[in-house]
């Protein structure tokens, strides 16, 4: 059994982001289970400072989820040609210390949803770029990018459109393959 952390880079209640990583524990294939992690929001802001006193609370228990899970799912909406603050400050904080960090050689699928034409492409990308300094193994293909979401998901976010959904559980089937990879 696959045990994913999902991770919602959006703190939006009626995001299209956690309502993709909802629409992903629907359709997890029969070997993967898909856990949604809420506790962005109570990350506070990296600071090296903090750090040498002590880990935060809400961070050992990212930090311990992370470890405990095979593989990360991360939804990630595009801010700025890039990925929301809120993301990358987590990132920053369960990649310390380098040596020992619980990302290093995890395999980790991106996706991603906006409203724009975009699909997050960008967004995807500059997460990946993360991803090469804690030698995590992000899947290259491949790669799922929803644009104009709010055609194909509901007001309350939840992922409407058949085809997308499809497109999903494939996206799933190749996480599980990659995974088993590593």
């Amino acid at each position: 059994m696959l045990n994913v952390l999902a991770i919602s880079g959006s703190l939006r209640s009626a995001s299209f982001n956690t309502g993709l990583l909802r629409a992903a524990q629907e359709l997890a294939p029969a070997a993967m289970t898909i856990h949604l992690y809420t506790g962005l929001s109570a990350i506070p802001p990296y600071n090296q400072d903090v750090e040498a006193s002590g880990i935060p609370e809400s961070v050992a228990e990212l930090k311990a989820a992370v470890a405990a899970s095979g593989a990360l799912l991360i939804a990630t909406p595009e801010y700025n040609y890039s990925i929301p603050g809120v993301l990358k400050n987590a990132i920053d904080w369960v990649s310390r210390p380098p040596a020992t960090t619980p990302l290093k050689r995890k395999p980790v699928g991106i996706i991603g949803a906006t409203a724009g034409n975009g699909g997050t492409i960008r967004a995807q990308l500059a997460l990946r770029q993360c991803f090469v300094f804690t030698e995590s193994y992000a899947m290259l293909k491949p790669e799922f990018l929803l644009a104009a979401a709010q055609e194909k998901c509901n007001a309350a976010g939840v992922l409407t459109d058949e085809a997308t959904r499809g497109k999903l559980s494939a996206y799933l089937e190749a996480l599980s393959t990659w995974a088993a990879r590593w």
